[in-house]
């Protein structure tokens, strides 16, 4: 179990003996009897190299991911990635507590290598209606064949593997786990040990280990690329050195498994533990191996059945997609924490690993108000109103600040990551309130706060919803007027005429100001009046120069252009076919849209570069005006876009159902997660690599945004109009949304 310490991010003092980290071991061998202490093992010699080379993450494109859905006390989350276990999450979803779980193959004499790089992955989802995934990694020399199963177990902090290697060619080989640690969001302060054939390590405050049936031999603990186990058997092929790792560094650790790949050394369970101490991570890895992992999977994949089973029925324009639609609505389910409920993190990574600078923050396995919208309005759709409501009461308990705005993001216990402020997220939980129906005082309170700051601080925003520009954003007012309009009618539903009046007028004001502030009628692309993607003094009409964040350019801002001033419509705010929202919908699909076989994808600004080089090598940040990074196709576009036809109605409706389709084949072919972005036709020509356009890029997989979008634009079509439009908007300015 973890300390509640740990639970709300305090981190207890690190306790040192001799060099070495304290604390209680567990005679568990190969999953004994749990709970059976005994005094600390003979520590082996310390390892040479501390502190290692600096740690890194996991990619963010995974190819599988999972938790026991409803389980409080198994607050563990594991991914995949490159044949790989890559990040587990414990004891938070925002919070990793490994980098990298993967086997070692050795002949003793002529090689060493490790799945990661010498195998062909292909990735299955085993059970269509449960998260749980099967690697089958196949050596590119034909010498063997690795399967692993995956869950978690619903009943503690610990993941479960079934792994079954096989050898090919008829000789036996050893095998060796190979666990690269990263405790907590600073993967370079961990200790490692080894005790009663398992893998034990700390930082102070978690706490991991790692056996398998059978127990482990010839481990080791020592500093990446410096005395690990994995840099020993690469250099001669033979586990040389024996070592502990008791003082603080970037710890990897290494024991021999019993697998062989011939008859009786074919098949174990290995598992991962987490807990506050190595005490609390050996119990709850030796209890999940007690229990077996054909009973963990049993009991995982039926809480996923019974989850899906609560839920609305698939929609019929789904029908063809039921899985890729189960699957996004198990990925959004997924996201949210077991501790800190209603926390919705936006992807269970970081895409693209992220540059050195950023590694000790949570990115994208964080919760914004925004994606946390979009989530939410999706759980709506799909039935689940009470995560809904759940997403809210985070929103209003943990993120809220006093004067009633909110942060750019944050960890799951309300400590901002980034220092941004974002209009739009402090407007959303206001629409979100209304659309729950959650209008008495007690929510009226948290909504007056934020209505007040709208008021006083907007229409302008710090940053409009793509995070790196400021000033006065078409989609960010959408989401203000909604937000202010919403706000009036939970006033007046309790007592206070006075600011629902004001709340009234400020909308209004500010739908009238959309124009000035918003739409250019001097801009180079059409002499008809366009929506800009934001102007930075609230002149649409003048040349004002605007630098491009991710590399991009200095540039006119009325050259810029944007899909998500669609909002405006979607949120009631303006008519499908107001004029302008026609014009600009036909300038963006000459400037940013692009047709792949998947079907038509959006980038999600002109002149943007947040993606991978021109190479496919992952994002970085880049100097500005450098044009070195290259942003893709974004899905969730497409489903915006799709939500926009069902509004329009008339002939444009009977594209919605293509926008749905192209959706569901931009997943992934195996996990079928969908990303934040999709290839488009400026390929990279990296060589040994295939890039295909409309298939997912090395952005965040899954993103959870996009498969909201998937789910939300399945509910629109099958209902005839966008789901999350608060009617309340469109009737107050005339739209065809209103419903009365």
């Amino acid at each position: 179990m973890f300390s509640r310490d740990v639970l709300h991010g305090r981190r207890p003092a690190r306790a040192l003996l001799g060099g070495a980290a304290v604390a209680g071991v567990l005679v568990l061998g190969g999953g004994g009897v749990a709970g059976l202490g005994v005094a600390a093992a003979q520590a082996a010699p310390p390892a040479p190299g501390q502190p290692g080379v600096a740690a890194t993450w996991a990619p963010g494109d995974k190819d599988g991911f999972g938790t026991a859905i409803g389980a409080l006390d198994s607050t563990v989350w594991y991914t995949l990635e490159d044949g790989t276990l890559s990040e587990v999450f414990a004891p938070r979803i925002d919070t990793q507590s490994s980098r990298d779980t993967q086997f070692v193959v050795t002949d003793g004499a002529t090689f060493a290598e490790r799945e990661d790089e010498a195998t062909e992955s292909v990735v299955e989802l085993v059970d269509p209606r449960a998260l749980v995934y099967r690697q089958v990694n196949t050596a590119t020399s034909g010498r063997y064949r690795i399967t692993k199963t995956y869950t978690t177990d619903p009943d503690r902090a610990a993941v479960l593997v079934d792994v079954r290697f096989e050898s090919l060619d008829g000789q036996p080989y050893q095998v060796y786990v190979l666990h690269d640690v990263g405790l907590g969001l600073n993967a370079n302060d961990d200790t490692g040990r080894s005790a009663d054939g398992r893998l034990l390590a700390t930082d102070g405050a978690l706490s991991s280990a790692v056996t398998a049936t059978g127990g482990l031999t010839d481990t080791s603990s020592g500093y990446l690329e410096r005395s690990d186990g994995w840099t020993d058997l690469r250099d001669d092929f033979v586990l040389d050195d024996l070592w502990d790792a008791p003082t603080p560094g970037n710890v990897a650790q290494i024991g021999r498994t019993g697998l062989t790949g011939l008859d009786g050394g074919q098949q174990l369970t290995l598992a991962l533990g987490f807990g506050t101490t190595e005490d609390d991570a050996a119990q709850a890895a030796g209890q999940a191996l007690d229990r077996g992992f054909d009973a963990a999977l049993q009991a995982y994949t039926e809480g996923w059945h019974a989850y899906l089973d609560g839920l609305a029925p698939v929609p019929a324009s789904a029908a063809q997609w039921r899985t890729e639609y189960q699957v996004s609505a198990m990925v959004i389910a997924a996201s949210e924490d077991k501790t800190v409920r209603g926390g919705f993190v936006a992807s269970p990574g970081r895409p693209w690993a992220w540059a050195d600078e950023l590694q000790q923050f949570p990115v994208y396995h964080a919760v914004w108000s925004r994606d946390l919208y979009q989530h939410a309005t999706a759980l709506i759709a799909m039935g689940d109103v009470a995560a809904a409501d759940r997403a809210l009461d985070h929103l209003w308990t943990v993120q809220q600040r006093p004067d009633g705005s909110f942060p750019q993001n944050a960890r799951l216990d309300g400590e901002p990551v980034f220092g941004g402020l974002q209009m739009d997220e402090v407007a959303l939980p206001i629409v979100l309130a209304w659309q729950l129906g959650r209008t008495g005082p007690a929510d009226w309170e948290r909504v007056r706060l934020s209505a007040d700051f709208l008021v006083a601080e907007g229409p302008a925003t710090g940053q409009e919803r793509w995070e790196n520009l400021g000033g006065y954003s078409p989609n960010t007012i959408a989401a203000e007027i909604a937000g202010l309009v919403t706000a009036a009618d939970i006033a007046r539903a309790n007592g206070d005429g006075a600011r629902a009046d004001t709340y009234l007028a400020t909308a209004d004001e500010w739908r009238a100001g959309l124009a000035e502030w918003t739409v250019t009628t001097t801009g180079p692309l059409s002499s008809e009046p366009y929506f800009l993607r934001i102007t930075a003094d609230g002149d649409a009409d003048a040349g004002t120069q605007i630098q491009i964040a991710d590399g991009g350019p200095l540039v006119d801002q009325r050259e810029v252009l944007d899909p998500s001033f669609l909002d405006l419509v979607r949120l009631g705010v303006l008519p499908a076919d107001d004029p302008v929202v026609t014009t600009t919908l036909r300038l963006v699909d000459e400037q940013l849209a692009y047709d792949a076989l998947n079907g038509r994808f959006w980038h999600r600004a002109s002149f943007d570069g947040y993606g991978e080089r021109p190479d496919g090598t992952q994002w970085e940040p880049v100097d500005p005006g450098s044009r070195e990074t290259i942003g893709r196709g974004w899905p969730l576009l497409t489903g915006e876009r799709g939500e926009y036809e069902v509004a329009l109605g008339g002939e444009a409706a009977e594209s919605t159902q293509e926008r749905l389709d192209t959706m569901a084949r931009s997943a992934d072919d195996e996990s079928l997660f969908m990303a934040e972005q999709v290839w488009d036709d400026q390929l990279p020509s990296a060589e040994g690599t295939e890039f295909v356009p409309g298939e997912p890029t090395s952005s965040a997989t899954p993103l959870s945004w996009t498969h909201a979008g998937f789910v939300r634009l399945a509910h629109a079509i099958d209902a005839g109009r966008p789901v999350d439009t608060p009617s309340v908007v469109a009737c107050h300015f005339g739209t065809s949304l209103c419903q009365e």
